[in-house]
């Protein structure tokens, strides 16, 4: 999809990102840059035989990594996000572990322009789901968006 200016971000607008599997591999890499080190990430005798859910997890931060990550790919803010402004509401409701798939779906709730006729402000309510259609993390992000005619 090409890049979404200010005007493009009509409230009530729908959008899904294509999909991503959860490696190994990326818990790890997140685990390391981010400092994370838990039991529960980096020890497979720990979260398979003592955590409450005997497999392999992901860090939640690392999901909403993805998630932006995922939209950033579809190219939606590809030279027209000029600032993420803020989260909120952010909510965890099922764990995502290694194997599985997500994707995002958003849906622009809010959009305003600002005093500076060059850029507005979008809001969009994010929720990812995994490969069965169930929803595992919820958010609403507040973005920069430039406009078309600046």
């Amino acid at each position: 999809m090409a890049q979404l200016f200010y005007e493009d971000h009509k409230i009530g607008t729908r959008l899904m990102s294509r999909a991503r599997t959860i490696f190994d591999h990326d818990i790890g890499a997140f685990v390391g840059v981010s400092g994370m080190f838990e039991q529960l990430f980096v020890n497979r005798e720990y979260y398979e035989n003592q955590s409450i859910y005997g497999k392999h997890i992901a860090p939640g931060l690392l999901v909403l990594s993805i998630a932006e990550g995922l939209c950033i790919q579809e190219g939606w803010l590809h030279e027209t996000g000029l600032a993420f402004l803020g989260l909120d509401e952010f909510r965890i409701s099922k764990p995502v572990a290694t194997g599985d798939t997500v994707h995002v779906e958003l849906e622009v709730v809010e959009a305003r322009e600002t005093k500076r006729a060059d850029r507005g402000i979008v809001k969009t309510r994010h929720e990812v789901k995994n490969q069965h259609g169930e929803t595992v993390m919820s958010f609403y992000a507040t973005r920069m968006i430039k406009r078309r005619d600046a």
